[in-house]
């Protein structure tokens, strides 16, 4: 196996994970870092220790040494246009969600990958957490009979709320809720998405802000199986609880029914000085000493896997796009107060692999 030289743009939080990743796996050969920071750039070379760094992603990019490329930078409007460029340049890549702001720069990402039969695939990495897992291995083997509704509910705190809607435009339905389509629509695969309703709540975001941002919003998706589920997400939970994300799941069949919590109150620390918070509560996850709590590392591993020994990624782009085109319908149905069907009207239908 020949090792993947790896380059990592944008060490923010996730980046930063995706890095350290990279920097203790025996798959990776060089790792290079693109952050346009320095402060930040020399905290994480520091830690990871990298072949290069830069404050520019094209000088990675000219690099023919380089065999991947993860796009971790914020805001993202950047992630089309540098993802677009690393698949041009001939390089695996791996994108952070969303796969892009458009369904036509999408459907040009998927294009680009195609024709140079690259690896490319999207930051959904609620798959690689074993308790969603365990929700679709219960489903495919029949343990809870034909799937006949779900409901997955998603929340974090105000204080990462703030940060994420203070970067973007993009809607709860976009931001977070969207880890909640792509993991609901996998599981039901090959059933397929043809209509979306939706609506907005509206309180303590625009109050702080002063912004038109939503609280929650809610969507409901009706599949072409007949079947229907509802998705809500969130970004105004008061500073405490959790630390950072809560998720309730309900996957009902007509065997049995599974009940998830990852609201994260199995570690509870309490201190004088800080009061009851509840550590590995973020969606990401985070280190702990000597393993990692949470799916971020993980998954990042699996794309280094799919590289160096030429395996299928876990999360297609078609999937991507099929689970941006839902939450897009799901802010057009806000926006109008009405269903919205699918295929969205302008937009070609791209076949999904495996479904």
């Amino acid at each position: 196996m020949k090792p993947v030289n790896v380059a990592i743009v944008g060490t923010g939080w996730c980046g930063g994970i995706r890095a350290e990743a990279c920097a203790a796996s025996p798959l990776v050969g060089d790792l290079h870092l693109a952050e346009i920071r320095p402060e930040r750039l020399a905290e994480v070379a520091r830690a990871t220790s990298p072949k290069s760094t830069t404050d520019d992603y094209r000088r990675l990019l000219d690099d023919a040494t380089i065999d991947a490329v993860i796009v971790s930078a914020t805001p993202e409007s950047l992630h089309y246009p540098m993802a677009r460029d690393a698949l041009a340049a001939g390089k695996h890549v791996f994108l952070e969600k969303p796969i892009a702001q458009t369904l036509a720069e999408a459907d040009e990402l998927i294009g680009l990958a195609r024709r140079g039969r690259l690896k490319f695939t999207i930051g959904y990495s609620q798959r690689f957490n074993p308790k969603f897992a365990y929700v679709r291995k219960s489903l495919r083997d029949g343990t809870i009979g034909s799937p006949v509704s779900a409901l997955v509910s998603r929340h974090i705190t105000r204080n990462l709320g703030k940060k994420i809607s203070g970067r973007t435009k993009l809607s709860p339905a976009a931001m977070e809720s969207t880890h909640d389509l792509d993991f609901v629509l996998w599981c039901l695969e090959p059933a397929k998405p043809v209509r979306v309703y939706s609506q907005v709540n509206y309180g303590a975001m625009r109050a702080a802000t002063g912004a038109p941002i939503p609280d929650t919003q809610w969507i409901t998706v009706t599949m072409d199986s007949g079947l229907s589920f509802v998705v809500g997400g969130g970004w105004s939970l008061p500073p405490g609880y959790p630390n950072f994300s809560s998720t309730w799941i309900e996957m009902i069949g007509t065997e049995g029914a599974l009940i998830v919590d990852n609201s994260h109150r199995d570690v509870v620390l309490n201190t004088m000085q800080g009061g009851m918070v509840l550590p590995m509560s973020s969606m990401p996850g985070e280190p702990v000493e000597h393993t990692y709590a949470g799916p971020m590392a993980p998954e990042t591993l699996h794309f280094l896997e799919a590289v160096a020994f030429d395996r299928p990624v876990l999360v297609t782009a078609e999937q991507a796009r099929v689970v941006m085109e839902v939450y897009t319908a799901a802010d057009l149905s806000a926006e109008r107060n009405e269903p919205v069907s699918l295929p969205l009207a302008g937009t070609a239908k791209l076949a999904v692999a495996g479904a």
